[in-house]
């Protein structure tokens, strides 16, 4: 984009400024866009008369990740989080819905949680109608598998660039300009 359109906005004085914006803006809004994919497709939970949020679908699949039990630290490690208490807030009304269990960890004060046969069943038919309505749109764009590895490699090193900069940022102290 040619300097004269972004010079002076707020967050892009330069063409590196400029484009990370851009990536941001477009961070937010694919954001956006998954939370309402997420939603729509797991739709199928009214027909198992279970209304479960953005987050607890995240979670749900979390939990069916690799088929293993897993606590709630882990749980917020995994989608890099830190909200503990929100998450047992989401682990509580998954297990209300009966779509996770929740047993004590061996030889620890912890609970972990796994899915239950409605909460297999249900990630199952979510997995099926992701196929039908996403992976396969995304089959037809060229080299998509190689693309969406890389992005993803990409923007695990930018996650960690922004934590890094999250911390900087906690060890500032803001002080205004004499105005």
């Amino acid at each position: 984009m040619e300097q004269k359109y972004y010079k002076n906005w707020h967050l892009a004085k330069s063409d590196l400024e400029f484009n990370v914006t851009e990536f941001e803006w477009a961070l937010i809004r694919f954001n956006e866009a998954f939370s309402r994919y997420v939603l729509a497709t797991g739709m199928i939970t009214i027909i198992s008369d279970v209304e479960i949020k953005y987050q607890e679908h995240i979670i749900l699949h979390v939990i069916r990740m690799l088929d293993r039990p897993k606590n709630s630290a882990t749980i917020a490690r995994l989608i890099n989080r830190d909200d503990i208490p929100n998450i047992q807030y989401s682990l509580r009304k998954l297990e209300s819905a009966g779509l996770i269990k929740k047993q004590k960890d061996t030889k620890s004060k912890t609970y972990s949680y796994s899915a239950t046969e409605k909460g297999v069943s249900l990630t199952n038919e979510y997995y099926k109608l992701r196929v039908e309505v996403l992976i396969k749109r995304l089959e037809d764009i060229n080299g998509v598998s190689e693309k969406v590895e890389n992005t993803a490699r990409f923007l695990s090193l930018l996650t960690g660039i922004y934590e890094e900069a999250a911390r900087d940022s906690a060890t500032f102290t803001y002080q205004l300009d004499d105005v």
